[in-house]
Order: C-alpha cells, then sequence, then structure tokens
C-alpha cells in the first residue's frame, strides 16, 4: 500500500467515525474492581456516543448548540488571570513589566490561531477539542507545578513560553465552536455564535466561584488553584462534549427554530442576571460559594429543555416508528472554500464586497475598522488584564468579586448584538453596525474618564462594567462586521487579519501602564499604593479611546450609504 492510499484510508476513518475511546474494552482484564470499573465507564461513554449518533437531525442540532455553550462557559481561562496576577507575581518574584508580558504572552497565542483553521480542513473536530485542551492542560499545569515547587527555579522564558501555548489551546476550542454553530444553524449563524460566545465571558466568574469553594479562606492558594482549574476542566469538559461536536444533515424548521432560540434566549438572559447579581459586593459576601456555583451550573443545564422538546414533539410525530439517520455517521468536518460560499449564501448576509486578504490590506475601511478594534476592544482587554493590580493600588479587597462582575456584564455585552440582531431582522431591518461601535466606544470613553473620579469601589465596579460591556459587544459586532464589510467568502482568514491587532495591543497597552505604574512606586517593592498609580494611564487611554471613536464615525460615514441600501436577509426573502 502506497503511502498515499494509507493516508487517504486514514483520513476517511478518522473523519466519519465518533471520538474513540483508546482503551480497548477487550483487552481490560476484569479480575479487578478497576477494571471493572473502567470497562463500564467506556461502556456507557460508547453507549451515549452510539445514541448521539442515531438521534434526528434537528435533535441533534439543539444539542451541538448545548455542547458549545458548554465549550464557551470554559474556554475564558484567559479572563482569570487578573484574579491570581497579583499572587503570581509575589509567587515568581517577578516586575509589573514581566508580569504585563505575560498577560501579553497569553493574547499572543492568537497569532497562530491559523493553525487551527487549517487543521480544520483535515481533522475531524472532536480531534481539535483534544488537542486544544491538551494544549492548556500542557501549558496551565506545567505552570501549576512550577508553583506548587514540584520543579525547581523556574526560567521566566519558560513560563511566557507555556502562556503562550495556554493562549493558544482557546483558539482551537473556538474554531469548533464556530464550525459547529455556522455549519449547524447555516440560516441563524450569527445567532448562534453569538449565544455561545457570550457564554466564554462567565468563565470568569465560574472559575472564581470554583476557587472559592476549594479554598475560601486561602488567599495563598488562589494562584495555584486557578491554574489547576485552567488545566483539568476544559480537558474534561472537551471529553464530555466530544461526541456533540459533530455537523449534521439538516432539514432547517423555520417555525422551530425561532421558538427555540427565543426560549434559550431568555435561558441566557436569565443566567446573566444570575451572575450580576451575585456579582455584587453585598449579595456575593451573603452567598456562599457553593450556592453561586450550583446556581451557574443549573442555569447551564436548562438549555437542555429545548432538544429534549423536540425530541419528545418528534417521538409523537413519527408514533412508534424509529428512524436511524446514518447521515451523521459520515460527516465531513472540512470547510471547503466552495461549501463556505454556499453557506454564505444560503445565510443570506450581504457584502459591501468580496476580497480577500491582501486586497482588504489596500482599503481605507479595514485601517478605520481595525484602528477602531485597537482602541477598543483591545484596550478593553488591556484594562480586564490589569484589573487585578488596578484593584489592589486602589485598596480594594474584592478583587475576585471585581473579576466576576466584570466577566458577569461581559458577557452580557457579547449577548447584546446577537439579541438586537435576532429582533431587528424579524422586523425586516438592518442596523449599521459601525453605528453600533461609536456608540459603544463613546460609552467606553466615558468607563475611563469616570475612573479619573476618585478611588472609591462604587467608581471601580461602575466603570469596570461599563469598559467589560463596550468590549464584549465589540468583540461579538466584530465577527458579523467583517464579513459585512469585506466578504463572507474569505471569512475565517480577514478576520484572523483584523484580531491580530490584540497581542500587539495588550503588549503595548500593558507595557505603558506598567511603566507609569513603576514611575509611581515607592520602596524597593516596586508596590504602588493609591489613585496615582493609574491616573495618569486612566487618562491616555481615555484619549486614545476617544480617537478611537473618531474613528468610528469615519467608517460610519463612509459605509451608510451600504447600510441604508442593504435588506436585511428577511425583507429579501419577502420581495
Amino acid at each position: 500500500m502506497t503511502v498515499s492510499r494509507w493516508w487517504s484510508v486514514m483520513h476517511h476513518i478518522l473523519m466519519t467515525t465518533p471520538p474513540p475511546i483508546l482503551i480497548s474494552i477487550n483487552n481490560i482484564h476484569s479480575s479487578t474492581k478497576s477494571s471493572k470499573l473502567i470497562t463500564s465507564l467506556v461502556s456507557d461513554y460508547n453507549y451515549r456516543a452510539c445514541v448521539l449518533c442515531v438521534m434526528p437531525s434537528s435533535v441533534f442540532q439543539w444539542l451541538s448548540l448545548l455542547g458549545i455553550i458548554w465549550l464557551q462557559s470554559i474556554n475564558g481561562t484567559n479572563f482569570n488571570f487578573p484574579s491570581y496576577s497579583s499572587p503570581l507575581k509575589h509567587h515568581l518574584s517577578i516586575s509589573q513589566f514581566q508580569l504585563n508580558n505575560l498577560a501579553f504572552a497569553s493574547d499572543a497565542g492568537k497569532l497562530f490561531a491559523c493553525v487551527s483553521g487549517l487543521a480544520a480542513n483535515y481533522l475531524p473536530l472532536w480531534s481539535l477539542l483534544i488537542i486544544g485542551s491538551c494544549l492548556g492542560l500542557v501549558g496551565y499545569g506545567v505552570q501549576y507545578l512550577f508553583i506548587t515547587n514540584q520543579f525547581h527555579s523556574p526560567s521566566y522564558c519558560l513560563i511566557f513560553f507555556l502562556s503562550v501555548l495556554a493562549g493558544n489551546s482557546i483558539c482551537w476550542i473556538n474554531t469548533v465552536c464556530y464550525i459547529v454553530a455556522i455549519r449547524n444553524f447555516p440560516s441563524n449563524r450569527q445567532v448562534a455564535v453569538g449565544i455561545s460566545t457570550s457564554y466564554q465571558g462567565l468563565s470568569a466568574k465560574i472559575y472564581t466561584d470554583i476557587v472559592g469553594l476549594i479554598f475560601s479562606k486561602r488567599s495563598d492558594k488562589t494562584a495555584e488553584t486557578f491554574l489547576l482549574s485552567n488545566s483539568v476542566f476544559p480537558l474534561g469538559v472537551c471529553v464530555l462534549v466530544c461526541p456533540m461536536a459533530r455537523i449534521v444533515e439538516l432539514v432547517e424548521e423555520k417555525g422551530n427554530l425561532e421558538v427555540g432560540f427565543f426560549v434559550i434566549f431568555v435561558i441566557t438572559i436569565a443566567t446573566g442576571v444570575f451572575a450580576v447579581v451575585t456579582s455584587v459586593g453585598s449579595i456575593s459576601r451573603m452567598l456562599s460559594p457553593l450556592s453561586g456555583l450550583v446556581g451557574i451550573l443549573v442555569f447551564l443545564l436548562l438549555p437542555v429543555v429545548v432538544p429534549v422538546v423536540e425530541s419528545v414533539k418528534k417521538s409523537v410525530r413519527e408514533g412508534k416508528e424509529r428512524r436511524v439517520y446514518h447521515s451523521t455517521m459520515e460527516e465531513d468536518t472540512r470547510i471547503r472554500p466552495e461549501n463556505e460560499a454556499k453557506l454564505n449564501r444560503d445565510g443570506g448576509d450581504e457584502a459591501m464586497e468580496e476580497i480577500g486578504a491582501m486586497e482588504m490590506l489596500k482599503r481605507v475601511n479595514f485601517w478605520l475598522y481595525v484602528g477602531v478594534y485597537f482602541f477598543g476592544a483591545t484596550l478593553g482587554l488591556a484594562f480586564l488584564n490589569n484589573l487585578g493590580q488596578i484593584a489592589e493600588s486602589w485598596g480594594s479587597e474584592s478583587v475576585s468579586s471585581l473579576v466576576s462582575l466584570s466577566s458577569s456584564f461581559g458577557f452580557f455585552g457579547r449577548l447584546m448584538p446577537s439579541l438586537l440582531d435576532h429582533f431587528l431582522s424579524r422586523r425586516k431591518m438592518m442596523k449599521s453596525k459601525p453605528g453600533w461601535l461609536v456608540a459603544l466606544m463613546g460609552a467606553m470613553c466615558g468607563g475611563f474618564f469616570f475612573l479619573l473620579s476618585g478611588p472609591t469601589d462604587l467608581i471601580l465596579c461602575v466603570s469596570t462594567a461599563v469598559i467589560a460591556v463596550c468590549t464584549g459587544a465589540i468583540t461579538s459586532i466584530s465577527v458579523s462586521t467583517t464579513s459585512e464589510l469585506f466578504g463572507a467568502n474569505n471569512f475565517s482568514i480577514n478576520h484572523n487579519v483584523v484580531v491580530a491587532n490584540i497581542p500587539f495591543g495588550s503588549f503595548l497597552f500593558g507595557y505603558m501602564a506598567a511603566y507609569l505604574y513603576r514611575k509611581q512606586a515607592t520602596g524597593d517593592t516596586g508596590k504602588c499604593i493609591g489613585v496615582e498609580c493609574y491616573r495618569t494611564t486612566f487618562m491616555i487611554w481615555g484619549c486614545l479611546c476617544s480617537l478611537g471613536t473618531l474613528l468610528a464615525l469615519l467608517l460610519f460615514a463612509r459605509t451608510r450609504s451600504f447600510y441604508s441600501t442593504t435588506k436585511s436577509p428577511m425583507a429579501q426573502g419577502s420581495t
């Protein structure tokens, strides 16, 4: 057998089989209790995978959305960094500059996001989940071993590399979530992507509750517990969701989708309200970490109502007849250019022009758009990365609650554009995305300048909430804005070019904040306490955000005619 023939056979096997359990039941001896337990667990996992394979496609469609919601809820491990940045800084005995470089390293992992996108053309989706979770296991797990003194004298360069590895792991899981949402909900892909990615904003809240439950009275264990959680939980959830991360052949029923999305919107909003309420200082102190964690987990399980109801309706409709759908057994998770183009046409999105990355770089609109993102979402992420140090300098003792608050409001920020888009499209309206960016950038400017009012917990909480909402919303809106301005056929490449500014902005803004922080520091410890530590930084960031608002206004003016003459997909379908 030639090498090419062998590869084609193995590739077909990988693409047409569900995620395997690498333990062969036939090779397990049943003489010990542990072997019997392993056999039972493997059999149960394989049984559940087979059950998913024979489910009606409409049921599996909603199960896949549930799966990517769970994935995104644990995939925001980089948002946990402010919660343990100060303990990590003291444990590793590093400067503020070096700490900001570690935050940059996590964002730098996004520079290699194209690797996961390329791998999706050749590997099944479940394997991407395993690769991504294993990268996170190594990236965060080895750091955990260093902090717990399992290894001695870790070099800073190694910690930096591990942070890059951990940051890149997020991209692999994101790739799977985007592909599943886009392919399984072709005519509602923006809504599906928006709902699922909004749950990534809850990651910091979930991990904070987990850490608070395990070490509620041991602040010295915060850093190592976050690192251990970041390494273990994504792997466990990825293994659980592997059977759901599949593409199905669909016959969409418009009415059922609208009802299903309405139910999930209600559940999602209720989840966000619960997260915000339990993050407020007075209420969070009244509730135990166990209560907050159980509440969030219950809300994460509630969307299962939609596939259950859909399954019951199918059973009633079909009576006792049982159909086996073989289409899901022969899936092809590769996204070829011609399929992607067809999918985009089916989705009904209008584009200002269809261009590739090289042509996009020659457009004035591209540089205006990147400038808005750079001085908007990227600047907001830099603020959130420094939130732990900012709270410490202001003398705030509730850093974890503040991070949970930013996580919860970031959740609403990511959800808000999809919610508005869903209901506006039903009214046959298409609103200008650059117009939304103008409003969000203006609000973010207010958040930065409000921080200059004084070092009180109320001011810090309000500004953090505003900046988190705007950052999340801009991040979510950018997904559809890229395809509307530059076309959907080359979206995966074009959008990676747009978001490539994040690592550079994270480094630039973080370095500037660290430099100004050190200028205000006193003593040999290099620690700064007081409002002056970040006053100049907030002033500069507010001015840069104002510049971004001006760029958003220019982009809005240049694209106004396009959005005023373009109809929504539903409007087009009605003519």
